[in-house]
């Protein structure tokens, strides 16, 4: 099957809504034929290897280098897209490059994307819900924990990198939110918390190491069913997308 072809839109708007965070509104007709329930998904935003966004100077062998990021928030009627952007600058360009695009893009600039993807959904069925996240992951949590149940109960621990950089977070009212910055660590914080009675669903998302740590805890420890974990990683320190995809490709086939 002859995969879509990418979409392009316009930034509608580019908002730095923390210190370390850029919100960035994409919109164009093209978007007429997303699906209503892709908010936590995923998007590919499409980058030359330079890391700019005309495809236009590849060579005809040539593919786009794609950088993957969540869809916050999906607004149907106006066709457009909320994204949230880490704020970050490295040296090496290949792990750089789409946060230097957010950070500098104006309104009016155009870049094409391919998706949706989606990703695991919670387990609505089950007694109470632990979720997990640091930054990277902090719009796809944003997502998913808008999804749950009113009367849903459990957790929820993200890391950020300032105390600055807390939002507000669309949650019922017996999940407790709780925020870690600096050097407070994710692994720890969910390791003290009470484990509440009942079948727990589990969504977690956030650096390679950390997820390793948290997945031996969540599946070793506390034996939740596999079933009832999404648990992923969505960066590793130090190294490109291209490289941590190869890294989680790896580290799957040693603990399926």
């Amino acid at each position: 099957m002859k995969k879509p072809s990418p979409k392009q839109l316009t930034v509608s708007d580019s908002q730095r809504i923390t210190p370390n965070m850029q919100r960035i509104m994409l919109q164009g007709d093209e978007l007429a034929d997303f699906p209503q329930d892709c908010e936590g998904g995923y998007i590919k935003l499409l980058f030359t290897p330079a890391g700019n966004t005309d495809l236009g100077e590849l060579d005809t062998d040539q593919r786009p280098v794609m950088r993957t990021y969540t869809i916050r928030r999906f607004l149907p009627n106006s066709h457009a897209i909320e994204v949230d952007f880490v704020r970050h600058i490295t040296h090496d360009l290949q792990c750089g490059f789409a946060a230097r695009w957010a950070m500098e893009v104006s309104v009016g600039d155009t870049i094409n994307i391919a998706g949706p993807g989606t990703i695991s959904s919670l387990n609505m069925e089950a007694d109470w819900f632990f979720l997990t996240a640091d930054m990277t992951a902090l719009p796809a949590l944003s997502a998913k924990i808008r999804q749950l149940p009113m009367d849903a109960k459990g957790y929820a621990v993200i890391k950020v990198i300032d105390s600055d950089d807390i939002q507000s977070i669309e949650a019922p009212e017996n999940i407790q939110v709780m925020w870690l910055t600096g050097n407070e660590s994710l692994e720890d914080k969910v390791k003290s918390l009470p484990w509440l009675e009942g079948k727990v669903s589990v969504w977690s998302a956030c650096e390679f190491d950390s997820m390793r740590a948290l997945r031996r805890y969540f599946r070793n420890e506390k034996e939740v069913d596999r079933e009832n974990i999404y648990i992923s990683s969505y960066w590793k320190q130090g190294v490109a997308e291209d490289g941590h995809k190869v890294i989680k490709q790896q580290d799957a086939q040693e603990n399926a």
